[in-house]
């Protein structure tokens, strides 16, 4: 668990009184746990989520992506969305210019047929975000949607890392995988 006072101290206190439940949970993967991370009840917080914004934007800067160079963030509905939005208005109060773009699991059927909602982002650089990651299934669906549409991904940020091979499969794919929080941040990592 991390001890000093900073933000992401803060945030990693927050996640585990806000989002940490114990019981037995099946993931979205299929996995058995122990804990369930429920990030909708952190990134859609008052304080969390703001907070959420800053500590991924400095994470991303401290990891050598200049916040200059990207144009916009964004991820698979729904656990990206809030992430993307913090992001965003973290960024528009440090006078950065950072969009934010939702991508669905489909293309909608009707309207526009968009599956990238938000700015068009053909030929931009993007971030793709991820809320908690368990096998990295949700980042890379994205992924593969963005690069469709034109985009160039820089990385994949998730907020919260389970250390499920989430990592290891989008670094396998030739992208940097970076993380806010641990599962020791959170008092997890013998559960």
């Amino acid at each position: 668990m991390i001890t000093n006072d900073t933000p992401k101290a803060r945030l990693a206190e927050l996640v585990s009184e806000l989002s940490v439940a114990r019981g037995e949970f099946t993931l979205a993967s299929g996995l058995k746990s122990s804990y369930y991370v429920d990030m909708r009840r952190s990134t859609l917080h008052h304080e969390a989520g703001p907070l959420i914004g800053h500590v991924m934007l400095d994470l991303l800067e401290d990891s050598g992506f200049s916040p200059e160079d990207i144009d916009a963030v964004g991820g698979l509905t729904m656990g990206a969305d809030p992430v993307a939005t913090a992001i965003m208005h973290a960024a528009a109060s440090r006078g950065l210019g950072i969009d934010a773009f939702v991508v669905r699991k489909a293309a909608k059927d009707h309207g526009m047929k968009r599956q990238i909602e938000g700015p068009d982002i053909a030929e931009r650089n993007v971030v793709i975000l991820e809320d908690t990651s368990t096998t990295g299934g949700s980042p890379l669906q994205a992924m593969e949607a963005v690069r469709a549409a034109g985009a160039q991904v820089l990385a994949v940020a998730v907020v919260v890392d389970r250390d499920t091979g989430a990592r290891e499969r989008i670094e396998a794919a030739g992208v940097p995988y970076l993380a806010a929080l641990s599962l020791a941040d959170l008092g997890l990592a013998n559960d």
